[in-house]
């Protein structure tokens, strides 16, 4: 017998091109529940995705998509709501895509509240193209691009957007599937700019320069050992806090979306033009 969830993917579309004990894997399959507990349409499902080894999530995913270039997957998502703003669009990518090319469409479409729903993975570095250094990569740790350490400050990207104006923020990694099941589930449901980001194992790049780990148990066991709650973190040193990834629910508010702002505008015009 079919596993259930295998109607939620795309017809033809498996074997997945990604290595064994990939955290892309996991990602897909935490939406894929996400989206039943939910009961959506899948025809009022978009899903968004740019170029790496994430973004290929929207060509396996049974839902209109857009597999589009690196870093525009929030401009595409733009277009998309704005023209049917009851569609549910989905934007997937990887820390690259999002935080370094992506990087100004992250901040604008967090400034704007567009209503849309963004999932993250962070494996702290470019998977696909060789693993090199990305702008999630911790300070002093090897990449095949900083075989000597990276010296750069990585970006906190829950709140770099929570900065910008996004309305609902959360991180989890693929050692906490419940939570983040239920995060992306809250997320898709806000009203507004949903950010979700997950810190996910690559064994075959990160996983092996930085922690010098292959076996992906082993790298989900350093996630979890090395993860710390939002409310244990209040408890926590700065020193203690080093090297920490912190887990939660970090922000749920309620503010006017794009889309509401773009309606009343229209509204005007239809009153003027009368």
């Amino acid at each position: 017998m079919a596993h259930p969830n295998l109607n939620y993917l795309r017809p033809g579309s498996l074997p997945h091109m990604y290595c064994p004990g990939c955290g892309v894997g996991q990602i897909l399959n935490c939406l894929i529940y996400a989206v039943k507990e939910l009961d959506l349409d899948m025809n009022k499902v978009v899903t968004i995705g740019g170029v790496g080894c994430t973004s290929r999530i929207p060509a396996y995913f049974n839902t209109d998509a857009i597999h589009g270039i690196h870093g525009r997957n929030l401009a595409f998502a733009t277009g998309v709501k704005l023209a049917n703003p009851e569609l549910s669009v989905l934007v997937i990518m990887g820390d690259g895509d999002c935080a370094a090319i992506g990087g100004n469409h992250l901040i604008q479409a967090a400034r704007r509240n567009l209503d849309v729903t963004v999932i993250v993975n962070n494996n702290m570095n470019y998977g696909m193209t060789g693993g090199q250094v990305s702008p999630t990569t911790p300070t002093g740790a090897t990449t095949t691009t900083t075989s000597r350490g990276n010296i750069e400050k990585p970006f906190d990207l829950c709140k770099l957007v929570e900065a910008a104006g996004g309305t609902f923020i959360s991180r989890w990694t693929t050692a906490h599937i419940p939570q983040l099941i239920n995060s992306i589930k809250r997320g898709i449901m806000h009203r507004g700019f949903s950010f979700i980001e997950v810190v996910a194992q690559c064994p075959t790049q990160f996983g092996r320069y930085a922690l010098g780990l292959r076996d992906p148990v082993e790298n989900l066991r350093w996630l979890r050992e090395n993860s710390v709650t939002k409310t244990q973190a209040e408890k926590m040193s700065e020193e203690e806090l080093r090297g920490k990834i912190i887990v939660g629910d970090f922000v749920e508010k309620d503010e006017p979306t794009l889309v509401e702002q773009y309606e009343v505008i229209l509204k005007k015009a239809q009153l003027i033009q009368r």
